[in-house]
């Protein structure tokens, strides 16, 4: 018997305890039936466990539409820069909310799960690609490309395998697939859900979506402003119109470039009359990694770097040695070595992998080439390059070094397969060493790639032989370091340290194996991440050519360069795709 069946009998007079006539059953009834009072006990017994089930199911009903309401929220009003996160992100309005709601509400009852259900998939592809830019803002100064960047996630899988192994790159890959597969799903039932609740509160969310409304209005009318955020927020829609005026842009640019591959003043001029200011010299061009202007100016790092370049500028001049320093533009932030590279030796600004693919499909002169046209032979040493390179092919080296051929038997530090003392003393081996035509050499060095987890000590040059010494030679941070919890004090500290190594080797190098017949350009290829730098950094790096003949020097007397191995805060700044032609120019015949 049901308890609402219980409720509706009439009352009858109490029966007594002892009435025998209450003990004898009914005519027709089996004697071990359930008397009418134990009936009512037992019902009642059963209706209290089925209304505690009941409020619990309510109650997580409300939970979980309260998680689907942060969640949609949070989706919303997500920033896509870590700089705009703060208590202003939350007191904002999404008129896109307001949108959706209202549509949602007029829509009928068939197609308003649909809708939901895509409008929660957008939106949850939104927050993604939201979540793309925050990590794209940090690695690179940018937001992501969604028509050039998908082929990045390859090499930072690749990164993540040399810096913290396979397992771990792998580990990471999921979670990212995870995530890109998991969030949409999750906010699209969050939304259907929400659509659900909206429907059987119709009348009060016509109300509410109406108010909220006209408070937009009146926000955006008059600037209103919450944590020096506009309350009145767009963030969703103008974050897709960029993304499409994005798309648009590289389209066009393609077709721009392709005029600016064409257009080269010295395409045609002949060997005899390049170079001719550098006869008989060795060219040594070295990028140093994430060698930036935040290196030799900001306040926490510049006093160590400045002190190596001072007293490596000191050590220089008493050998007979001088030096001149100015600043590029690079290209690109925080990553994209290859494209600071390209447009250094290029003479065209590549700052993105489209310019990069089609530069690589032309027969554009650069640098290399104009040293081997005018009779130099060109080498590549390619420290970190592990797997086939297909793109030295355009740059014409007579002979290229890679991984496998400068046979390194020691550890690697972090990222970099080799220490750059490795780098460079294979190279003298190879080449300077040996009875040799003049050469122009390619050398990134990597030792100051991120993370800066661990960086190698210095040892005699005569000690380095196949690289085994570094399996006992000690690390100047006094070993590995964990990658992730580090902080950024120390991240920074570590930077540091790992530039300072690589430009105290340098000048260490030339010391050492120099002479009247080498000529050195060091330079950084970008800035380091914002880890670093903090968000908002230029682009700028510090470039440097140092000789011992006054000859090289004085052909680029006219460039204002500033005497030393670290140009000063007024030194000048050229866009990193300047640089072949002022080269070319300063040390080449008039044409």
């Amino acid at each position: 018997m049901s308890l609402r069946t219980r409720l509706r009998r009439p009352a009858g007079p109490a029966t007594p305890a002892l009435d025998t006539e209450a003990s004898t059953p009914t005519p027709g009834t089996p004697e071990d039936a359930t008397p009418p009072g134990d009936a009512a006990v037992a019902d009642a017994g059963t209706a209290g466990p089925a209304r505690n089930a009941s409020r619990a199911r309510r109650a997580a009903g409300a939970v979980l539409t309260g998680l689907a309401a942060l969640l949609v929220a949070a989706a919303l009003v997500a920033p896509d820069r870590l700089a705009e996160a703060g208590p202003g992100a939350v007191l904002r309005l999404p008129v896109e909310a307001l949108v959706a709601v209202a549509l949602l509400l007029v829509l009928p009852t068939r197609a308003r799960r649909p809708v939901a259900v895509a409008l929660g998939l957008a939106l949850g592809l939104l927050t993604v690609l939201k979540l793309l830019d925050t990590g794209f803002w940090v690695a690179r100064d940018r937001p992501f490309d969604v028509l050039l960047d998908w082929g990045l996630f390859d090499d930072g899988f690749g990164y993540l395998t040399d810096s913290a192994g396979r397992a771990g790159a792998v580990a990471a890959a999921a979670g990212v697939v995870l995530l890109v597969v998991g969030l949409p799903v999750l906010v699209a039932l969050a939304a259907r859900r929400l659509a659900r609740v909206l429907a059987g509160h119709r009348t009060g969310a016509v109300r509410v979506v109406a108010a909220l409304a006209v408070l937009w209005l009146g926000c955006a009318l008059f600037g209103v402003r919450a944590a020096g955020v506009p309350v009145a927020d767009r963030t969703a829609t103008t974050l897709v119109a960029s993304h499409v005026g994005q798309v648009r842009a590289g389209l066009r640019d393609r077709a721009a470039f392709a005029g600016e591959l064409t257009a080269d003043a010295y395409r045609d001029v002949p060997g005899d009359r390049l170079m001719t200011g550098l006869r008989g010299k060795d060219v040594l061009v070295a990028f140093v990694e994430s060698y930036g202007r935040d290196a030799v100016e900001d306040p926490a790092l510049a006093p160590g770097v400045n002190a190596v370049l001072d007293d490596g500028y000191r050590r220089l001049r008493a050998a007979g040695y001088d030096a001149r320093s100015g600043f590029l533009t690079s290209p690109t932030f925080g990553g994209g070595s290859w494209l600071a590279h390209a447009t250094l030796l290029s003479g065209l600004w590549i700052d993105n992998d489209q310019r990069h693919r089609d530069l690589l499909a032309g027969d554009r002169l650069t640098l290399n080439g104009a040293f081997h046209r005018a009779g130099w032979q060109t080498v590549g040493v390619l420290p970190a390059a592990t797997q086939p390179w297909p793109e030295g092919k355009f740059f014409g080296y007579d002979r290229y070094y890679d991984a496998e051929k400068l046979a390194y038997q020691g550890p690697k530090f972090s990222y970099a397969p080799m220490p750059d003392q490795y780098t460079l003393a294979t190279f003298q081996r190879l080449e300077r060493d040996r009875p040799h035509a003049p050469v122009m050499t390619e050398m990134p060095l990597v030792s100051s790639h991120s993370p800066w987890s661990a960086i190698p000590k210095p040892v005699p040059w005569d000690a380095v032989g196949d690289g085994t010494i570094f399996h006992t030679a000690s690390t100047s941070t006094g070993g590995s370091r964990d990658i992730v919890q580090r902080d950024a004090d120390q991240v920074r500290a570590d930077y540091r340290h790992s530039i300072e190594y690589s430009l105290g080797t340098l000048v260490s190098y030339v010391l050492t194996y120099g002479g009247d017949d080498l000529v050195l350009v060091f330079l950084g290829d970008h800035q380091p991440a914002a880890s670093v730098t903090g968000e908002g950094a230029g682009r700028d790096v510090p470039i440097t050519i140092v000789a011992k003949d006054p000859a090289v020097l004085d052909r680029v007397a006219g460039w204002g360069w500033q005497d030393g191995l670290r140009p000063g805060p007024q030194a000048p700044v050229w866009r990193m795709d300047t640089f072949r032609d002022r080269f070319l120019t300063a040390f080449s015949a008039a044409h």
